[in-house]
């Protein structure tokens, strides 16, 4: 009998002899040469030859024994068992046949490289890797840098016994697998001499979210293995794929530097077969693939999802181990199979929540304004204030619920992580509410006395989905969520589109049926990925401050300077939204952080005025072409360049906010054409954040000098009422429902249709009453964007609305 294949004599239908990952490194080694993907060659010990193995040394019994009488929940007994039955397998000898045709297949693959000694790693591929209902992938063994026929045999003989592993005679128990219905073969494949490059996976979808338009990859450098046993915080790469193969984009749409502080190497002469080293300082500092390596092997990663889901018929996303050789710059593919989690997952759904206690009145706390419709429970979280320099410090777990005065941007990351946020002030577009929203998290703004009335640890419910008004409840109250199909929402005429902020949701957001993004707001990725005041970043070594320099210095590492690492941070955080949205509009709008909000970023104190209003102050397009922000304007337009023009993401639109007048406008142009962007070219589009009533009056003029309107009712809400809507001593006057602002967004309709020029709204109105959406629609709004919270409940009204007037007609 055969035990051993050429790695190259496997394919797919061979699953059962050889294992997922051996059938399909065989597979990919007949058909996908053609490509120019690089895969090691090596040989195949078959299942077969492992079952013989167990017969030849009479361990059947013994394990299947062992196995029955352990119960896999006791941890003690667990360990005992499979340290038995990994002692016995490895006690084992190799039938004399088996071993002379190991051996000679070995020194058929040192003639191969024309050497008389080649090192080889030794994998474990399981028959059953990749059943319909559970995956045991990941659960046996690899060896690395196996060098010569006595280690050879060793490994391979570990390998048999790393199919039972204490997790893998669990799991396999748990689903009621019986041991002996599952084989194990094992691939002998040439070493890369990625100990002198780098290594790690990469999957031809998002990972989180299932997302399927995106190459993400992982790395580090040395060896694989520190990657997939997740001993390393690795480099992370992802790269949008329908833009990969046209022509010279470059759609590396995001990059993370990881701490890479350990590799794993070859030992020495001597030493175990591998060892962990700390990693250089320098090599800490760099991405462990360069731009044009992630492209390549991002494209490999495409290759190989489009040519098994053209074998299997259907979509088919893959879960790839690749690695760089140090010697020779090569890149290899060492593992391929099919990803076992998202590819079987059919979610479509959105969830909505319903308070169940009729009694829970006699809880009540306290209650204030509703942001959002979902309900959350956790221990209060009590925090007076807090200071961007020791935000990593505070004591806040994820979970908790955030209970304080009121909000800024450097709160954000302790925001991210609760499960609720009540504050004192405020009202529905604060910045706790705003925050909140993009998080799909619950907030209850202006409470008045929140943090007199909740207590530091204890457990409270908090609700927004009973109106208007914001419940909090002590203790646990019982809720439940309702999954809606998202297939099943009607299509309305009136577009609806999405305020997506945060790049770290843009791909879970990808699949409901939007028509795009109406608000992407830069200040977001600003505050949470590039977490420095922009002047700073251009010239804080200037500023004399070691504090400042050190958290810039640290900040930076892997980019160069202040000004590449903002662009590319912030082009990053813009293209994962467009990405995700392509090919439909994402209104991207140039920052609008207030004076008070940028001074309190690290570096701001340095470059921001004291202002009585910043409300209504040095913000939006006024900042753009001031001397004393163009440069940071001009890192903007830089990045949305990159963004359009290098990466290919053309459906990125820009809007300006808080332009008062025609001549600002133009203003603005010449500092965008300064660095670079020129309204037309490339088929760049240009939006006017319609918010000021100046824009309303003047809409013929700035009409002739736009592609479009978007309604920034929050703050038109603001001007035309004349009240400050983070004050919530006058919150109940605030309605976007007011007949003087109606009265606005009406005129502006009128003439932007007049002018040909569209005209839409990505204020909340609309996603809070549904009375303001039928308003909207019936004034022949073009678009309407919400945020995701939302979307259910406005599209649903906005059909209804859109029946009605059907009807009416008919009628």
């Amino acid at each position: 009998m055969s035990y051993t294949l050429k790695l190259n004599e496997a394919g797919l239908n061979d699953i059962d002899k050889v294992g997922g990952k051996n059938a399909s490194l065989g597979q990919m080694l007949q058909n996908l040469g053609l490509l120019g993907i690089n895969i090691p060659f090596g040989f195949i010990i078959t299942a077969q030859a492992y079952y013989d193995f167990i017969t030849h040394n009479h361990l059947t019994t013994h394990i299947t024994n062992l196995i029955s009488k352990t119960d896999v929940n006791d941890l003690v007994q667990l360990k005992q068992c499979g340290r038995t039955i990994r002692g016995l397998i490895r006690d084992g000898h190799f039938p004399q046949s088996m071993r002379t045709e190991v051996i000679n297949a070995y020194a058929d693959l040192c003639n191969y490289y024309g050497k008389n000694n080649v090192d080889v790693a030794v994998r474990s591929s399981a028959t059953a890797e990749d059943l319909p209902d559970v995956s045991f992938a990941g659960q046996q063994d690899t060896y690395l840098n196996v060098s010569g026929t006595a280690d050879l045999m060793d490994a391979i003989r570990n390998c048999f016994a790393s199919l039972f592993t204490d997790r893998a005679i669990s799991y396999r128990k748990s689903f009621g697998y019986d041991g002996f219905l599952i084989g194990l073969s094992v691939c002998v494949q040439k070493m890369v001499r990625s100990d002198l490059g780098a290594s790690g996976v990469a999957f031809s979808l998002d990972t989180e979210s299932g997302f399927k338009d995106v190459v993400v990859i992982n790395g580090s450098f040395g060896l694989g293995e520190m990657v997939v046993q997740g001993a390393v915080k690795p480099d992370e790469f992802t790269v949008f794929k329908p833009l990969l193969d046209k022509g010279d984009l470059r759609p590396l749409i995001e990059k993370k530097l990881g701490d890479k502080n350990q590799k794993m190497v070859y030992g020495a002469v001597g030493e175990a077969r591998v060892k962990v080293i700390e990693t250089s300082e320098a090599d800490r500092e760099r991405f462990c693939l360069t731009d044009d390596e992630t492209l390549k092997l991002a494209t490999w990663v495409t290759s190989i999802e489009r040519y098994y889901a053209t074998l299997k018929g259907k979509w088919c996303p893959m879960d790839v181990e690749w690695a760089l050789d140090g010697e020779s710059g090569e890149l290899f593919i060492v593992q391929a199979r099919p990803e076992t989690i998202h590819s079987r997952k059919a979610d479509n759904s959105i969830t909505v929540y319903h308070m169940e206690d009729a009694s829970r009145a006699e809880h009540l706390i306290l209650q204030g304004i509703a942001v959002g419709d979902k309900i959350a429970d956790g221990k209060v979280r009590l925090l007076h204030h807090i200071d961007s320099t020791d935000i990593a410090h505070v004591d806040f777990n994820a979970g908790d619920v955030l209970v304080t005065d009121m909000t800024d941007p450097d709160w954000e990351p302790l925001m991210k992580k609760a499960a609720a946020i009540i504050t004192n002030k405020g009202g529905r577009t604060c910045h706790a509410a705003i925050v909140a929203r993009e998080l799909g998290v619950p907030a209850i703004v202006g409470c008045g006395n929140a943090t007199e009335l909740l207590n530091d640890g204890m457990l409270i419910t908090a609700s927004c989905a009973e109106g208007d008004n914001g419940m909090v409840y002590a203790g646990k109250i019982n809720y439940t969520m309702h999954e809606h199909d998202l297939s099943l929402l009607p299509e309305t005429a009136t577009p609806v589109m999405m305020n997506v902020a945060s790049p770290d949701v843009a791909f879970k957001l990808a699949g409901y049926p939007h028509r795009g993004v109406g608000l992407a707001r830069e200040e977001f990725v600003i505050n949470n990925y590039i977490k420095i005041h922009p002047q700073a970043l251009l010239g804080y070594k200037e500023l004399n401050d070691e504090a400042l320099t050190l958290q810039i210095t640290e900040a930076i590492k892997g980019y160069g300077d202040g000004e590449t690492y903002f662009i590319e941070k912030l082009s990053y955080g813009v293209a994962k939204i467009a990405a995700a949205f392509y090919p439909q509009k994402v209104i991207v709008r140039f920052s609008d952080f207030k004076t008070n909000e940028y001074y309190n970023m690290p570096g701001g104190s340095y470059f921001e005025p004291a202002e009585e209003n910043p409300m209504i102050g040095w913000r939006g397009a006024s900042r753009y072409y001031s001397g004393a922000y163009k440069a940071s304007f001009g890192m903007e337009c830089k990045a949305i360049k990159k963004v359009r023009e290098v990466m290919g993401l053309k459906n990125v639109v820009v809007m300006i906010p808080f332009c008062r007048t025609i001549s600002e406008l133009m203003l603005v142009y010449d500092t965008m054409r300064e660095y670079g962007l020129v309204r037309g070219q490339e088929g760049l589009e240009v939006f006017l954040m319609a918010e000021v009533p100046s824009n309303v009056i003047l809409a013929e003029q700035f009409a002739k000098h736009i592609d479009g309107f978007s309604i920034g009712s929050n703050d038109l809400t603001q001007l035309v009422l004349g009240l400050d809507r983070d004050s919530a001593l006058v919150a109940g006057l605030y309605n976007e429902r007011n007949d003087a602002v109606k009265s606005m967004i009406s005129q502006l309709i009128r003439t932007a249709k007049k002018a040909g020029v569209k005209v839409g709204i990505c204020g909340q109105g609309p996603s809070d009453y549904p009375d303001f959406a039928q308003f909207l629609v019936e004034e022949g709004i073009d678009s309407l964007s919400v945020t995701p919270d939302s979307f259910l409940k406005t599209v649903e009204a906005i059909d209804k609305i859109e029946r009605q007037k059907v009807l009416a007609k008919a009628v």
